[in-house]
Formats: C-alpha cells, sequence, structure tokens
C-alpha cells in the first residue's frame, strides 16, 4: 500500500466513525424528546404551530394538538419538533418603578396612563 492509500483509508475510517456518532447523538436527542411528548405539554411542531398535547394515539403515531381554545388539530407524532419550556414569571423588582436616572433625572419605566411619553433631549454646549 502507497502513503495516499493509506491516508484516504484513515479519512474514510474517519468519516465513518462521526456519522455513527451524530446517528447515535440524533438518536439519543429523540428519546429524550419523545419522554417529554405527554399529554398537557406544550410544543411546536415542525411547522412552528405551538399547541398543547391533549391525547397520543401510539397505534397510529398521532396526536392531538389544542392550538387555541376549541382548535384541535391531528397531527403525525414525528411532527412535534421540540418541547416548549414552562417560564416562571419573573419577580418584579420594586426599586424600577422608582428608579432614576442620574445623568438628567427622567423617569426609568413606562409612563402612567395619561402621562406623556416624552423623550430625553440631548445636551448641547452653547458658547
Amino acid at each position: 500500500m502507497d502513503f495516499m492509500t493509506v491516508i484516504m483509508l484513515a479519512v474514510m475510517a474517519l468519516l465513518i466513525f462521526f456519522m455513527f456518532r451524530n446517528g447515535q447523538k440524533r438518536k439519543r436527542d429523540l428519546a429524550a424528546l419523545q419522554e417529554q411528548v405527554v399529554p398537557g405539554a406544550e410544543v411546536m411542531t415542525n411547522g412552528g404551530i405551538f399547541g398543547t398535547i391533549i391525547s397520543i394515539d401510539d397505534e397510529n403515531n398521532k396526536v392531538l394538538l389544542e392550538t387555541s381554545p376549541g382548535t384541535i388539530l391531528t397531527v403525525h407524532r414525528q411532527i412535534v419538533s421540540r418541547v416548549v419550556p414552562t417560564e416562571e414569571p419573573a419577580a418584579e423588582d420594586e426599586t424600577a418603578e422608582a428608579q432614576l436616572n442620574e445623568d438628567n433625572a427622567t423617569f426609568v419605566g413606562e409612563p402612567e396612563f395619561g402621562e406623556r411619553a416624552e423623550t430625553a433631549k440631548p445636551k448641547t454646549d452653547e458658547k
């Protein structure tokens, strides 16, 4: 065997190794996703449709998905691409309400109902 043949065989072996490794990783990720796909879970489909799983038919690989109240879609189980993580509401910081900007002393936050939202004018140095 010459040197180039050995290099080509080594590269092919490396490619086969990486393909095998990626296949195992994909299979592991799919198994983890299927464990999370349970009735009541918020999911997103491959088409970008968000909904809540109502029921799963394992024999026919069908999932009943409620996208809005009263709207139920029947989709194939493999269409579910990911489970949407439930976000806990962030705790409101009480100090943010009365916080002042020290540079020009303007209120930081949303204006109250009826107040005008004015932008601060930049300072100009006139001589």
